[in-house]
């Protein structure tokens, strides 16, 4: 098994979230084998009002079911995951209040949230180790609604340089430790929620 479809198989589970949208990542791994490309799917619930009215406030929320990363894949020994970063950025026809994160445990470190440049990002430095289960904590962001329009829930990232998940693994094959930074963004990106703004 290449080093490439094992790693794949790692990040399956980082981070799986269930819910009724399916997300496609386009990934690539940095690694001393050079950089390696791959897909995973993961699973995204997210939730937000389906009206609201201009100049509201009102919450989006981001969920995450407990997972839990392979001690092995086929010869590979997963060591750990560190400095996990996932990106929601701030939808449009919408400015930013505020964000709070909820739960979470297994993660090697308290999660902290970050708002700059439109964008909310999750960081999780870890470490998870291999074989351990771990519960994302749950997002929520608050918005204050526009005059007109819609706004909707995407995750953040369009391309290579421009991702909405990074994180870095460390994996052992045979006498070799594997370090490989991981860059993800989603492809298709479609909207995970659909809100209209509205007078009432």
């Amino acid at each position: 098994m290449s080093f490439v479809v094992g790693l794949a198989l790692v990040l399956s589970a980082v981070p799986a979230v269930a819910g009724p949208a399916a997300v496609g990542y386009r990934c690539q791994a940095d690694t001393k084998f050079g950089r390696q490309q791959f897909s995973l799917r993961q699973g995204v619930a997210a939730s937000a009002p389906g009206v609201v009215q201009p100049g509201a406030v009102f919450d989006i929320v981001v969920d995450a079911d407990a997972g839990s990363l392979p001690g092995e894949v086929k010869g590979f020994k997963v060591k750990e995951v560190r400095d996990l970063s996932l990106r929601v950025p701030v939808p449009a026809n919408s400015s930013f209040v505020g964000a709070t994160l909820s739960g979470g445990s297994g993660l090697g470190s308290t999660p902290a949230v970050e708002a700059a440049n439109g964008v909310v990002t999750i960081k999780v430095s870890g470490p998870i180790p291999g074989g351990a289960g771990y519960q994302l904590p749950r997002l929520t962001v608050k918005l204050r609604a526009g005059q007109s329009g819609a706004i909707e829930t995407r995750l953040q990232g369009s391309s290579f340089d421009n991702p909405g998940l990074n994180l870095q693994a460390t994996i052992k094959w045979k006498f070799v430790t594997i370090k490989s930074a991981v860059a993800c963004y989603p492809d298709p990106n479609t909207p995970l929620t659909h809100t209209d703004i509205r007078a009432t």
